[in-house]
């Protein structure tokens, strides 16, 4: 049964794709453009030879997401593609319900694009190669199907800027949250849960010295506060039409993602504490299952914040863009 089920989904993908594809207009010559665009990067992308030895901007990306370190939290890039191309085709009647047509306007797009490269692979700054590819697409979306599709297409194309790996740049907004949940962890644990901990910066220890830990920039928060943004963005987006919905759902990501970290934290806490000491608190943080429960309170607050705003304004609340069911008079 569960057999006939995935064939006949499959069955259905496959012809709504095909229904689609049809329906777009001018497809050969976008996907040449495109192409062409995408030969660029490969060939000449990169020219800081001296750390990622290859002319791939994509390879530069690749590694850059999955690079071993510490500090690294830019594997979501890995992802976004495909959360992108999902969005896209759950929106695809509505992109193709625009006028599509060509509009030579969008070449403006594609010249600032290949200007933010040029002085990228001058520079040897590849993150401004990046922002050009991506501009760049975008405007040979323009150029091929019009203004209306570009407007229509922005959410979810923006979401391609969490493709941008930002690494050490980081360093400005990770310090100060690492401070802030090591002072969060210390008050809870000693004004309300009565366990001696301190915090010295963004060390923990307690009063006995028999564990310690550091707030590292890994332990920060800004990988799970990436995660939340992008889930807050798509939530806010796919439900609600109105700017002020949005903006609130998507600025609970942060505060929402401390508060998971916050909670992670104390998780490593109470396991030194109750225990082990050291080596139990340790394997709390090495531990896929913990290091996963950050987005718990995360993901529920996320959830239970759209679905006050959902009841609070029920009238503006559903699929963005959906119709809406007209009340029947009698």
């Amino acid at each position: 049964m569960d057999s006939q089920k995935s064939k006949s989904l499959v069955a259905d993908f496959s012809s709504e794709f095909v229904s689609c594809w049809r329906q777009l207009p001018d497809k050969g010559l976008f996907f040449l453009l495109l192409a062409a665009w995408l030969a660029l990067f490969q060939f000449l992308g990169n020219s800081t030879f001296g750390y990622i030895d290859t002319p791939s901007l994509y390879y530069w990306m690749w590694n850059a997401y999955n690079m071993k370190h510490p500090a690294a939290d830019d594997g979501h890039g890995n992802l976004i593609p495909f959360v992108v191309l999902g969005l896209f085709w759950w929106k695809r009647k509505e992109l193709l319900a625009q006028p599509l047509r060509s509009w030579p306007t969008a070449l403006v797009l594609v010249a600032v694009a290949l200007a933010l490269h040029i002085v990228g692979y001058l520079v040897q700054q590849p993150r401004l190669s990046i922002v050009g590819l991506f501009v760049g697409i975008y405007g040979l979306m323009g150029l091929v199907w019009g203004p209306q599709f570009l407007r229509a297409s922005f959410f979810p194309f923006f979401l391609f800027g969490f493709m941008m790996p930002l690494g050490s740049l980081t360093e400005p907004v990770t310090f100060p949250l690492r401070l802030l949940v090591s002072k969060l962890v210390a008050f809870i644990c000693n004004d309300v849960l009565g366990i001696s901990v301190i915090a010295a910066g963004t060390q923990l220890f307690n009063g006995l010295g028999t564990y310690q830990y550091e707030v590292a920039a890994a332990c920060s928060g800004i990988r799970s506060m990436v995660a939340i943004a992008v889930l807050s963005i798509i939530y806010a987006f796919v439900v609600f039409p109105n700017g002020w919905h949005r903006v609130l759902l998507i600025a609970s990501a942060a505060p929402l993602a401390l508060i998971g970290n916050t909670f992670r934290m104390l998780i490593i806490v109470f396991a030194a504490e109750f225990a082990g000491g050291q080596e139990a608190g340790a394997a709390a943080h090495d531990h896929w299952f913990w290091s996963l429960l950050p987005y718990v309170p995360a993901i529920g607050g996320l959830l239970l914040i759209g679905r006050w705003l959902e009841r609070r304004n029920p009238e503006t609340a559903g699929f963005a863009g959906a119709p809406r069911q007209q009340p029947t008079t009698v």
